[in-house]
């Protein structure tokens, strides 16, 4: 393939609320909580924040880094599982807010945590057939966790996106291929007019999301002839600080390769930004050559696997935007009835 990411960038909200915290409210033990899931505490999405917010921030960013006129950007591409409307695009207000060209495509995507990978995927399809210059992906989400579900511990707020154009002189990284892996498994679900999510317990494990980003990696290192010893960084869907280790164990990558991009322990699963922030993380560290492996896991089921090589631009482009650590280390404590407050979990 002939393309690659122009530009990225990523917002995560600053509020942060500890396991600890969340434990109390649930008698539960938050050591074990900890060592459970790999996870300190999670992101949360102030009161004037939502998915639209957060997706708009990180495309600023990504314009940003880029260095390129919004105007040429021919398509946007918004996944989440938290889009503030039904039926309403959220790809159209973050084409506004970044004076994007009205000559484009737009389209809100959804397919659990996986969306913003199928995004680029489609971006990267639109941009090779010569439909347009630049694409936009994004995934963020502010995502939900029923009170007292395990799910509340790690349910955060964030997103990444990314700009996909051709290659040239204006890229920072070359998408070397991709590869899906895609089936029917109802691992996690939410029904309509429902406002929590429900999960299949340890089904989510090993036959959903183990399966799918084990099966997408092989299939495309296989496919590129690659090895775990060719790439620099590893970075797979993390609901859990746990699940990406042992995934990375069994493929062969050490934890090494996998740290740089480890970032639910911080700040949480971000769902749809989950991949797509990770990504980013190891690209705010990646040298010209490094060889990054992505795989994004959406439940119901399916992953997305993408071989990514830095390139020289990337050096002088990288501090154009705040960076992944920088919002990680932006951070203000919550209590549990204040957080209670800003998921709107208490009305008056």
């Amino acid at each position: 393939m002939d393309v690659g990411i122009v530009g990225y960038g990523v917002y995560i909200p600053r509020y942060r609320i500890r396991v600890e915290e969340i434990a109390k409210v649930w008698g539960d033990d938050p050591e074990r909580i900890k060592h459970g899931l790999l996870v300190e505490e999670k992101s949360v999405p102030g009161p004037d924040e939502d998915t639209a917010t957060i997706a708009v921030e990180a495309a600023r960013n990504a314009v940003k880094r880029a260095g390129i006129n919004p105007q040429e950007i021919g398509a946007i591409y918004v996944g989440s599982e938290s889009h503030p409307y039904a039926v309403k695009p959220t790809a159209t207000i973050v084409a506004e807010a970044i004076d994007a060209t009205p000559h484009l495509t737009a389209a809100d995507y959804e397919f659990a945590c996986k969306a913003g990978t199928a995004g680029i995927q489609t971006c990267m399809g639109a941009v090779e057939a010569g439909m347009i210059k630049y694409g936009m992906a994004i995934g963020a989400d502010t995502a939900q966790g029923a009170p007292g579900d395990p799910l509340e511990y790690t349910a955060a707020a964030g997103g990444g996106a990314f700009i996909i154009g051709k290659n040239g002189g204006k890229t920072i990284a070359t998408i070397e291929g991709t590869y899906s892996y895609t089936t029917d498994t109802p691992d996690f679900w939410r029904r309509d007019m429902r406002p929590y999510p429900k999960h299949g317990g340890r089904f989510t494990g090993k036959p959903a999301y183990f399966k799918h980003v084990l099966s997408a990696a092989h299939g495309l290192l296989r496919e590129l002839e690659l090895t775990p010893q060719d790439f620099a960084y590893a970075v797979f869907h993390q609901p859990n600080g746990k699940f990406p280790l042992q995934v990375a164990e069994e493929l062969g990558f050490s934890n090494e390769q996998v740290m740089p991009g480890l970032l639910t322990p911080k700040v949480g699963n971000t769902y749809s930004g989950s991949s797509m922030i990770g990504l980013a993380a190891a690209l705010d560290q990646a040298k010209p050559g490094d060889r990054i492996l992505v795989v994004s896991y959406g439940s119901g089921a399916g992953s997305d696997a993408f071989s990514i090589v830095a390139r020289d631009a990337i050096e002088a482009k990288r501090d154009a935007a705040k960076t992944v650590a920088e919002y990680i280390n932006n951070k203000a404590y919550i209590d549990y009835s204040t957080y209670a407050k800003f998921k709107r979990m208490l009305v008056r």
